[in-house]
């Protein structure tokens, strides 16, 4: 949904404890209070007497988004293991669920949300909703960042937004001159000085998925972040026709956990975002055909910056989320 109504949610679950009802509520006023989602949500309507078939046959239909909460109840129940009149909620949620897949699957597919809570895991969602063949959506928190994924269903819109398709190489390596080879590929930290840099910028080598890059652009603050982003920029005259790196977290970073992203803006304007995590970096190129300055940037989400800030988290062991990010051997053609 992209036209600025507020989408309405059904959450179906199961009644497996009252830890795990008390996770569901907290992800409900996640939902409602800070992504601004209407909530069909059962433990918010229980002040009267209610036909409790009728409210969620009713909500069912009319929600744009059914989100079914994995848990082992929800599974058993759902997947007609569980005694008659047990979970019997669960149950008739779980069986008209099963009816609007099988009456229009694409729709369906596209309107009914495995959700996995903290805590949770992936073999607890039904088997009729095709965990690993179809997306599932994992909350790593009760963040923006933590349920990116789960946003993007409920806009229509992606995380990352593609390039713009570049000059095709291969043209002009058909119609280059025959006796004229093509030229290899120079690293950028030999043969261009910087213009301007952040503070927590280094030239130096790295590890990144087990290789040793040995003249990179490196993003790690020791103790707290001068500056929000990483950034380095450099002016290519227009010389150059290539960009090239591999980009990710450091082999040696502190917290092996953390998501690194990184993008590069030509004459200030905005490449495509790539995402990296530990053993898993992206590979970056970009057409730099008349491209004057190219700035390179690199951030890890919700990382400490102010110094004060940093150094409150520190005192009570607390992480500041820094960064370990590199962009590997970086190269430019010519």
């Amino acid at each position: 949904m992209t036209n600025g109504e507020h989408p309405r949610v059904f959450l179906s679950y199961a009644h497996d404890s009252a830890e795990h009802q008390d996770l569901v509520r907290q992800f409900a006023t996640f939902l409602q209070a800070q992504l601004g989602v209407e909530v069909f949500f059962d433990q918010w309507v229980d002040g009267h007497r209610l036909d409790w078939s009728l409210w969620a046959s009713q909500h069912l239909t009319k929600a744009d988004f059914v989100l079914a909460i994995a848990s082992p109840a929800y599974k058993r129940r759902a997947e007609g293991h569980e005694v008659s009149d047990v979970g019997r909620g669960s149950q008739f949620e779980a069986a008209m669920i099963r009816d609007n897949l099988t009456r229009d699957l694409p729709r369906e597919t596209r309107r009914i949300l495995p959700v996995v809570l903290p805590g949770r895991k992936v073999e607890e969602i039904p088997s009729f909703l095709n965990a690993h063949s179809t997306t599932r959506y994992e909350i790593t928190e009760f963040t923006l960042e933590g349920a990116a994924s789960l946003l993007a269903a409920f806009t229509g819109v992606p995380r990352f937004a593609p390039p713009k398709i570049g000059a095709w190489v291969g043209a002009w390596h058909a119609n280059r001159p025959a006796d004229k080879p093509a030229s290899s590929a120079q690293l950028l930290t030999t043969v261009l000085q910087p213009v301007a840099r952040t503070s927590d910028i280094r030239f130096t080598g790295a590890e990144i998925d087990g290789m040793h890059r040995g003249t990179s652009i490196v993003y790690r603050p020791q103790l707290f972040a001068g500056d929000p982003r990483g950034v380095v920029e450099y002016n290519l005259s227009r010389r150059y026709r290539r960009f090239e790196s591999v980009a990710g977290v450091l082999d040696d970073a502190d917290e092996a956990e953390q998501v690194g992203y990184f993008q590069v803006f030509l004459d200030n304007v905005p490449q495509g975002q790539f995402e990296a995590r530990m053993g898993r970096p992206a590979w970056i190129q970009c057409d730099l055909t008349n491209v004057l300055r190219m700035k390179l940037v690199a951030w890890r989400p919700g990382m400490t910056v102010h110094p004060v800030a940093a150094g409150a988290a520190m005192a009570v062991g607390k992480s500041n989320r820094l960064p370990s990010l590199g962009w590997g051997d970086p190269a430019l053609v010519e």
